[in-house]
Order: C-alpha cells, then structure tokens, then sequence
C-alpha cells in the first residue's frame, strides 16, 4: 500500500466501515459484501487491510469469523458520515 489515505478515498472501504458503524452488531464479510455491492473476496482484501490498520477485528466463532470496528474504526466512519453530509 503506498499510502494509508488510499483506503480513506475508496468508495468500498468507506461504505464498509459507515456500515459496520451504523449496524451495532457485528457481521459476517459475506453479509458487509452484500452491503456494499462486492464481491466476498474483494470485500476480504478490504478487510484484511483494515484489521492491519488496526479498524476493525475479527471474532473467530467456530467455522466464521464476525467482524467489529475498534474505537478508531468507528472514529473514521464518524469523520466519513460527517464528509457525505457535508457533500450532500
């Protein structure tokens, strides 16, 4: 990764951090992939690269893994919420 903004001005990762901020319980990637109109192995090279930026962690639950944004995870989706109202 070139830069760590990269992942900050893609529409996917966005998507993907404002949908786990606005359900509060944590969910499968193949449930987020569907959310945000990808498919499940982009949706898990999305994810990897969060959980190495410390955003979200995974909760392994037996054959799946559940997905939780950490504190600055949901930091980032606030500051991303706030940017598409100011958009609108």
């Amino acid at each position: 990764m070139k830069d760590n903004l990269d992942i900050f001005f893609r529409r996917k990762p966005a998507l993907m951090l404002v949908s786990l901020k606005k359900n509060h319980r944590p969910r499968y990637g193949s449930i987020l992939a569907k959310e945000v109109d990808c498919t499940y192995s982009h949706a898990v090279k999305i994810l990897q690269t969060l959980e190495k930026l410390k955003l979200v962690e995974f909760e392994k639950k037996g054959r799946i893994k559940l997905i939780h944004l950490t504190k600055k995870g949901r930091d980032i989706a606030d500051a991303i919420e706030n940017i598409q109202k100011l958009v609108k």
